[in-house]
């Protein structure tokens, strides 16, 4: 009877009925020193790889490295008080100056070497809030001493229209801002959102020259400032080699 090519003659004897059946085996499933030859090739090639990632992802070291924002949030919380406590009242009209050293000296420095810090990083969107932000402070005060000084040749019949000008201007490019970011964590929106609010608040209060509706666009800056304060203890608790806090979760999702 003809048999095929896998099968044993029926007369063979128990050895070579053995050797038949290995004979027949296939190559890919020789035995175990094979597979354990082909996992050592791959955990290799593994290794290379991550020799190749490694080399071509650097880590950070030295003056950069570390997160911007443990500086530009203390900027950011102190400007923000300031502007806040001039804005409720704190000081008379004739006093709104009183911010200036904290807005120029702290406020808008820090700003500004925070964004050349998340710059350096790689961190787009860090430096567009923080530069952004940089650009509000450094305008805010320059406006003030412009309007106290005479610098920039406005009137006293003007300077109702250019507060209503600065504060919309800001309007649009927060409001843009804002929006450009809500894939951010939720904390940063609700700061976001909230200056925006401000300076719709304070620009009401311009245009109807209510010391009012100012008041609580003071109120909403304490606000922003007391959310950044929260932002900040999550990166001081990174910082020092705690746990993060949770920010929430984007309302824009990748």
């Amino acid at each position: 009877m003809a048999t095929g090519s896998g099968s044993v003659p029926p007369g063979s004897t128990q050895q070579e009925q053995s050797e038949a059946r290995r004979a027949s085996v296939p190559a890919q499933q020789a035995g175990p020193e094979a597979r354990d030859a082909t996992t050592e090739a791959r955990i290799a090639e593994g290794r290379q790889g991550q020799e190749v990632e490694a080399e071509t992802t650097p880590q950070v070291t030295g003056p950069l490295a570390g997160d911007p924002l443990s500086l530009g949030l203390p900027s950011f919380i102190v400007g923000s008080v300031a502007l806040g406590m001039v804005l409720i009242g704190f000081v008379s009209p004739l006093g709104t100056g009183a911010s200036l050293p904290i807005l120029l000296a702290a406020t808008a420095l820090g700003l500004l070497i925070s964004t050349a810090w998340a710059m350096g990083l790689g961190q787009s969107a860090v430096a567009l809030v923080l530069g952004v932000f940089a650009g509000f402070w450094l305008s805010y005060s320059f406006l003030l001493l412009g309007l106290v000084n005479g610098w920039f040749g406005i009137g006293l019949v003007d300077v109702k229209s250019t507060l209503e000008l600065f504060l919309t201007a800001w309007i649009v490019i927060m409001s843009m801002l804002t929006l450009g970011t809500l894939r951010l964590p939720m904390a940063y929106t609700v700061v976001l959102g909230l200056v925006d609010i401000a300076l719709i608040l304070v620009l009401i209060g311009v245009i109807q020259v209510s010391s009012n509706w100012q008041m609580a666009g003071g109120a909403v800056v304490f606000l922003f400032a007391a959310v950044g304060i929260y932002i900040f203890f999550g990166t001081a608790s990174i910082a020092t080699g705690g746990k993060p806090m949770p920010l929430g979760r984007p309302l824009l999702k990748a």
